[in-house]
């Protein structure tokens, strides 16, 4: 006879995964429920994040966890997904900071930097010492990366870069920052220490979202770099496009957790909360959306599973990460709304995770790629006919 499912995963699928996956998922939750979990609320509703968990995160190895060498942990893609389920099972911004790190500032160090590069940034960025940040949005060109009007131009054997980018994570807090500029040679890629002269950060403030997480505008007033400050291994959108894949790929695990919080508090808050003399579990409406919160969550983590698979043998194509990243946060967003419905009134208040997770999947449903730019990356998939410009008449 089959064992009755568990509510909290009813499709058993912890029992695919390796011991060692297990081990980091586990350590990884552990680590959330003591450090993040007790002061996210105040953290969230302060505007801040404690800058010294970052060396925390790096004594457990999780930044840059998926490289190989320098200091990275090297472990297989599915692990990391479900490092990032749990982070953001805690706070999306806490993911953030952590997927920002590995895949958009570690990974293209890794992957397109020179040796000199790796040896000067990996190992300090893997320990937590050193924070980095993407620059590649603009105020005017976030979807269309390719319009950026950030430029470097050369001057001599050196690099003057001028330019802003604007919504980026971590660039406040950052040592280092990858920026992508127009050069006469195309889009290429910069590795910027930010003590360089010209080069400044400005707080985004008043965000009613990812508000325990820092948000920057990057300014470069003429910086100048050396020569070998270009990242060797890459020119054109390539670059960026790559890193944002590997983002994504993190993003699509990362909204399983938030939704799993979700799911969990409204399951729990439901069984204790009582009206008219019963529980309102017991209410035929509020086991409908309990049940379509379940069932959203399984499908997702079905969904991340199969992409870690993939990744760890065949690979991943970048539609199928949009797939994952486009599904997975449309769900997490719909259980956070439905979750916030079961708790009423102490839905809207940071007792309770859920506002919190709501607001911050409002980010995640637009960031490292829009709803609507991955239905379009699917839809030339699945037709062969791009739609990412108005027809011409």
């Amino acid at each position: 006879m089959a064992t009755k499912p568990d509510p909290l995963d009813f499709l058993d699928l912890r029992s695919q995964l390796s011991d060692e996956e297990r081990m980091i998922q586990d350590t990884v939750r552990q680590f959330v429920a003591d450090r993040i979990l007790p002061d996210i609320d105040d953290w969230f509703e302060e505007g801040i994040f404690p800058i010294e968990i970052t060396k925390e995160l790096g004594r457990l190895g999780l930044l840059g966890m998926h490289l190989e060498g320098y200091g990275c942990a090297g472990t297989n893609a599915v692990s990391y997904g479900l490092a990032c389920l749990e982070l953001e099972a805690g706070d999306s911004g806490l993911r953030s900071l952590v997927s920002v790190q590995g895949s958009l500032a570690m990974f293209p160090i890794w992957k397109y930097g020179s040796e000199e590069h790796k040896q000067e940034w990996l190992p300090r960025m893997a320990s937590g010492e050193v924070i980095g940040c993407f620059g590649l949005t603009e105020s005017d060109s976030g979807s269309d990366a390719g319009s950026m009007k950030t430029n470097a131009k050369r001057d001599g054997s050196d690099w003057i870069l001028n330019g802003s980018k604007m919504w980026i994570t971590n660039g406040n807090i950052a040592g280092v920052a990858v920026v992508w500029a127009r050069t006469e040679d195309g889009i290429r890629g910069f590795v910027v220490p930010t003590d360089a002269p010209g080069f400044s950060a400005n707080l985004i403030h008043k965000k009613m979202s990812l508000r325990a997480s820092v948000t920057s505008e990057l300014v470069f007033d003429n910086v100048r770099l050396p020569e070998s400050a270009m990242l060797p291994g890459v020119s054109g959108m390539k670059g960026p496009l790559s890193c944002l894949s590997e983002a994504r790929y993190g993003i699509a695990w990362g909204a399983v957790g938030a939704a799993r919080a979700c799911y969990e508090a409204a399951l729990s808050y439901s069984l204790a909360r009582e009206q008219f003399g019963t529980p309102i579990a017991a209410f035929q409406l509020t086991q409908d959306k309990l049940v379509e919160m379940m069932i959203g969550v399984n499908q997702a983590t079905l969904v991340a599973l199969r992409m870690g698979r993939l990744k760890d043998s065949t690979g991943l194509h970048p539609s199928q990460v949009s797939f994952g990243k486009k599904a997975n946060v449309r769900m997490a967003l719909d259980v956070a709304r439905e979750a916030r419905s079961v708790l009423g009134a102490n839905g809207i208040t940071l007792e309770y995770p859920v506002v919190r997770h709501m607001n911050n999947l409002e980010s995640v449903y637009t960031y490292e790629g829009t709803n609507e730019m991955h239905t379009l990356i699917l839809g030339q998939v699945i037709t062969g006919i791009p739609a990412f410009h108005a027809p011409q008449k």
